[in-house]
């Protein structure tokens, strides 16, 4: 690292156990669960699957996702007397670049929690835009199914990505 002038951030930097093994060694000597880490917009958390095998489970890092949500948020005030179809347009990209990144296995509570609450703020900015009332549920509703794309997972378990059958 001194070859490239590059130096470790001694707050951010440390040694953790994880892995497959850390839940028996870390409960055999009393310390409880394995620790949890941050790194590229992910909370990586040791798991298991419905069969018991261990499983890094990788969930939506909520400090992000709330300044992402922050952030539609005040584009949609922005955009607020905007066509409803260009308004449109602009959160499709948002919300399907979104859940490309995030879209990983065990993320899709944070995926959907997204989409549902990025509706909410449009609903609301819709509602603001006159004096008349509000935009109905029934409109709503159609406004996201159109524009929104629905929550999914993108990208499979690495064990199915790279899978080769002969």
């Amino acid at each position: 690292m001194e070859k490239f002038q590059l130096e470790l951030h001694p707050e951010k930097t440390r040694l953790i156990e994880f892995g497959r093994h850390a839940a028996k060694n870390r409960k055999r000597a009393g310390l409880g669960k394995p620790e949890t880490f941050d790194f590229l917009g992910f909370t990586h958390i040791c798991g298991k699957t419905k069969k018991g095998r261990f499983m890094v489970l990788r969930q939506t890092i909520r400090k992000r996702m709330q300044a992402k949500l922050q952030e539609v948020k005040i584009g949609l005030w922005r955009r607020m007397h905007d066509p409803v179809p260009e308004v449109g347009k602009w959160l499709k990209s948002v919300v399907g670049g979104h859940i490309r990144y995030f879209g990983v296995p065990g993320n899709r509570h944070a995926l959907a929690h997204f989409r549902y609450t990025v509706s909410n703020l449009w609903h609301r900015a819709l509602c603001r835009r006159s004096q008349h009332g509000r935009v109905k549920w029934e409109r709503m509703k159609r406004l996201i199914r159109k524009w929104l794309p629905p929550a999914h997972i993108c990208r499979p378990y690495p064990s199915r990505r790279l899978r080769v059958t002969t």
